[in-house]
């Protein structure tokens, strides 16, 4: 019973996300089309980061093509295999890629791990210095019949010894977590957490808590990376096989100042540097961007160290594409696919009556909505699916909540402009102020 419960509010939860028209954080697996082309080989880069190497991967698809889904289908399947995962979307303001401390913070509020679904590092540290005392203890390391604050001082000890590699790169790292183990120890919670947020790169931390670490300031780019080798370490001795971290939606580099996005672009650069060469042992890092980013005169080709880490050359046919190369594209949407992901989610709607809920929402219903959503928008199959799947939940809730409604004789198409990405307004040919737009073809 507990299983079926904890699938029934998964299947709402996908379902709530689709009729906000974004991508659900959980179970894209129930309604996930085109992905088993990659699955074997992304499962192979996780064996090879969970054996301590690095691995980078640059995913390329139009708008609306699902690179955000491919993101967080990838994080999700990491996530069973024993990764920790988080997910940066790049952004002009709030976290420009130039700017490492502020991709590592976002990564540590956005850390999700089986048990903990979102800012899961305070859990992993205190399961790592919980599973360290218990190392300690079976090897007969702790002082059985000392004070408490001695068996602290030994567990301190450890957690320098352990962390000494990234010591020797940034003291800070090591320092903070010691404090945090003593605050911890002697149940002081603010100022646990309070060291928290500061080694997870939060500002504004109150001075009195970073002198309790011997620790100034702010985390900077620099720090940044050596603080991300840390966490890798911790990750790695609390049983996790490593941590994928997702860049997405990185083409934001193109609409910064000249002199900003070649300061992104090289940032990018650095960071696939340091993957290959293994100072981030266990990283999956995984960046997603359109082809603009990918090869216009904006995006990685003006910087030639990066573009020739990432140029890859695509034939005609997508299905042969190499999948070990650094750079693979997604497969654009056709309508066998958009149909096919429409039918999945009407099977886990969590509808009141099943039998008559399938009755009144016929294969024919999906397939007449996907041509008319296509249609309005050009064509353009690859931009719909986020419009459709909105829409074809709007017309699900009507049949469940509506004895007797036939969507087919009844249902009225209707799509305003102001719900429409820039990207849907251009397809659909209309101006950005808003208005309401019928799209025929399920009119009656």
């Amino acid at each position: 019973m507990e299983a079926e419960a904890a699938s029934l509010r998964l299947r709402k939860d996908v379902i709530a996300a689709l009729r906000r028209g974004v991508v659900p954080d959980d179970g894209l697996s129930l309604i996930a089309t085109g992905m088993d082309r990659f699955a074997r080989r992304v499962d192979e880069e996780f064996d090879d980061a969970a054996v301590g190497r690095g691995v980078f991967k640059a995913v390329r698809g139009e708008w609306g093509e699902g690179k955000t889904f491919f993101a967080r289908w990838l994080e999700a399947r990491a996530i069973e295999r024993g990764f920790a995962a988080a997910e940066v979307q790049v952004s002009e303001t709030e976290t420009p890629l130039y700017r490492l401390e502020t991709i590592y913070r976002r990564a540590l509020e956005r850390l999700a791990t089986r048990s903990v679904p979102r800012s899961a590092f305070r859990s992993i540290v205190d399961g790592w210095t919980f599973a360290l005392e218990d190392e300690l203890r079976a090897a007969r390391e702790l002082p059985e019949d000392g004070p408490p604050e001695a068996v602290a001082e030994v567990v301190e000890a450890a957690l320098e010894k352990r962390l000494a590699r990234v010591s020797l790169a940034n003291r800070s790292f090591a320092a903070v977590l010691r404090a945090y183990h003593r605050a911890a120890f002697q149940g002081d919670d603010a100022l646990a957490q309070g060291l928290i947020a500061w080694v997870s790169g939060q500002p504004n931390v109150a001075a009195s808590i970073k002198r309790e670490a011997d620790v100034k300031g702010e985390i900077d780019s620099r720090a940044a990376l050596s603080f991300l080798q840390g966490l890798l370490i911790v990750l790695r001795e609390s049983g996790f096989k490593g941590l994928v971290l997702v860049l997405d939606e990185v083409e934001t580099i193109q609409r910064q100042p000249r002199d900003v996005r070649e300061k992104s672009l090289n940032g990018l650069r650095q960071l696939i540097d340091e993957v290959d060469a293994a100072t981030f042992p266990g990283l999956y890092l995984l960046v997603t961007g359109t082809p603009a980013f990918f090869d216009g005169r904006d995006g990685v080709p003006r910087l030639p160290p990066l573009h020739q880490r990432l140029q890859v050359s695509f034939d005609g046919d997508p299905r042969h594409d190499n999948l070990r190369a650094p750079q693979v594209r997604l497969l654009p949407f056709d309508r066998a696919r958009l149909v096919e992901v429409g039918q999945k989610v009407r099977a886990i709607y969590p509808a009141a009556d099943r039998a008559d809920f399938e009755r009144r929402v016929p294969d024919a219903f999906v397939e007449r909505l996907a041509d008319a959503v296509a249609g309005k928008l050009g064509g353009r199959i690859g931009i719909a699916p986020r419009l459709f799947l909105r829409k074809l939940v709007d017309a699900l809730d009507r049949v469940n909540d509506h004895p007797g409604y036939d969507p087919l004789a009844e249902y009225r198409l209707e799509v305003r402009a102001d719900e429409m990405s820039a990207e849907e307004r251009s397809s659909a040919g209309i101006a950005l102020n808003p208005g309401d737009v019928a799209l025929p073809g399920l009119d009656r």
